[in-house]
C-alpha cells in the first residue's frame, strides 16, 4: 500500500484523517501546524500529537519532500533551486530577494508543453504534472534554506509549467498556501501566471481565492502573438482579453500583464499603442520584461533606447508600466530560463542542464 503524502491535503483533510484513526479532528490541525507552519517533517517528533496517533499516521502517511539537489547563487543575491522529486524528476525553484520581500518563483509542472517560441523551459516539453504536494513542497524546502530572520513574503506561480494546464493541484495548492491553518499566506502576495488558457482563467473566476492573475501577452496582434505563443490559435487576444475583463478584482486589484521585449518583433511605438488601445479601460498593469537571452535562441533583447521609449509611450497614456529587470539571468533563473534534464519514470527526455 502506498503511503500518502501528507503535503497532497488541506488541513480541513487531515482533520478526516485523524478523525477515521479515532483522534478528535483538532489534532488534524496540530498536524498540519507542524508540518506546515513548523516545517517538520517527523512524524515522531510531533511532541504534542499522542504516541498512538504519531504510529498510525507513520503506518499510513508520510512527508515527501523534493531533494535539494543543487543550490546556485546569483550575483544578485537570486537563489536557483534544482529540486528532484520521487521518481527521479527534476525541477527548479527561485528565491528573489528585492528589498523589504522575498519572493519564491515555483514550478507546478515537469517541463511545459506550451512551446513559447522566446521560452527555454518550452524547449523541454511537457514530463507531467507536479501533485498539489510537490508544488507547496518547494516552499517548504526553500524554507529551510533561509538564514535566521528571514521569510518567504511572496509566491509566484511563475517557473516551469503552466499553472492553469494542472489545473486542480494547482488550485489545491493554492488553498494550502492561504489556509490560515497551512502556510497562512495572504492571498494578495500570491501571484499565478498563465499564457492565457481561457477557460482556465474562467475556472479560476469562480474559486474564490482572491490571488493576483498574471497573463503573459507578449504579443498586441495575433499574428504576432502566433508565432509567439501556440495557444494563442485556440485562445485569441479577443477571447483572452474579454476573459480578463470578466475576472473579478478585489478592490485595489489589478491584472498584471507579462510583455517580454523581443528586438524587432513586438518593440516598436506602433505596438505601444496597440497595448494602450487593447487595455483601455481594464484595471491593469504592464510588467515590461527585456528579453533573457538563452543559447540556440534567435530572439535578441532590444536596445536601452528602444525600450525606455516603449515605456515611456505607455506611461504618457496613464497605463501603469514597469520595467522587470529578470533576477538570476546569470545562473540561468531568469523569467524563460528555466530548463531540467526531465526524468518521468523510467523514460529519460535528453535535456541539458542550465546551472553548472
Amino acid at each position: 500500500m502506498s503511503l500518502v503524502n501528507l503535503l497532497d491535503l488541506l488541513p480541513s483533510e487531515m482533520e478526516s484523517l485523524v478523525e477515521s484513526l479515532g483522534a478528535p479532528r483538532y489534532r488534524g490541525r496540530q498536524l498540519a501546524g507542524w508540518i506546515f507552519g513548523k516545517g517538520v517533517t517527523d512524524l515522531g517528533a510531533m511532541s504534542d500529537l499522542p504516541k498512538d496517533l504519531r504510529q498510525a499516521l507513520a503506518e499510513r502517511c508520510a512527508v515527501d519532500l523534493p531533494e535539494v539537489e543543487r543550490v546556485t547563487p546569483s550575483q544578485d543575491a537570486s537563489r536557483k533551486l534544482v529540486l528532484r522529486l520521487a521518481d527521479g524528476s527534476r525541477l527548479q525553484s527561485v528565491l528573489m530577494p528585492d528589498d523589504d520581500r522575498l519572493t519564491l518563483c515555483v514550478s507546478t509542472q515537469v517541463g511545459c508543453g506550451f512551446g513559447c517560441a522566446f521560452c527555454l523551459t518550452g524547449t523541454m516539453g511537457l514530463g507531467r504534472n507536479l501533485s498539489p504536494g510537490e508544488i507547496v513542497g518547494q516552499v517548504l524546502v526553500a524554507r529551510r534554506l533561509l538564514e535566521p530572520g528571514l521569510r518567504i513574503t511572496h509566491v509566484v506561480y511563475m517557473g516551469m509549467g503552466e499553472p492553469l494546464a494542472n489545473y486542480a493541484a494547482t488550485v489545491k495548492s493554492l488553498r494550502i498556501l492561504t489556509d490560515p491553518h497551512g502556510f497562512g499566506f495572504a492571498p494578495r502576495r500570491i501571484t499565478v501566471s498563465t499564457v492565457g488558457l481561457v477557460a482556465g482563467i474562467e475556472k479560476l473566476a469562480q474559486e474564490n481565492l482572491r490571488v493576483n492573475l498574471a497573463i503573459s501577452l507578449h504579443a498586441t496582434t495575433d499574428e504576432i502573438r502566433d508565432q509567439l505563443m501556440p495557444v494563442n490559435k485556440a485562445f485569441d487576444l479577443e477571447a483572452l482579453l474579454a476573459a480578463c475583463r470578466r475576472f473579478p478584482l478585489p478592490v485595489r486589484q489589478r491584472i498584471t500583464f507579462e510583455y517580454v521585449l523581443l528586438d524587432g518583433v513586438n518593440d516598436g511605438p506602433e505596438d505601444a499603442r496597440r497595448l494602450v488601445r487593447l487595455l483601455r479601460g481594464m484595471r491593469a498593469k504592464i510588467n515590461l520584461i527585456p528579453f533573457n537571452d538563452w543559447e540556440g535562441s534567435s530572439f535578441r533583447r532590444p536596445a536601452l533606447q528602444k525600450i525606455l521609449g516603449f515605456q515611456a509611450i505607455l506611461l504618457e497614456h496613464g497605463i501603469t508600466a514597469t520595467l522587470r529587470w529578470s533576477k538570476g539571468e546569470d545562473i540561468g533563473a531568469a523569467c524563460g530560463q528555466l530548463k531540467e534534464s526531465v526524468t518521468v519514470g523510467r523514460g529519460r527526455a535528453a535535456a541539458e542542464l542550465t546551472a553548472p
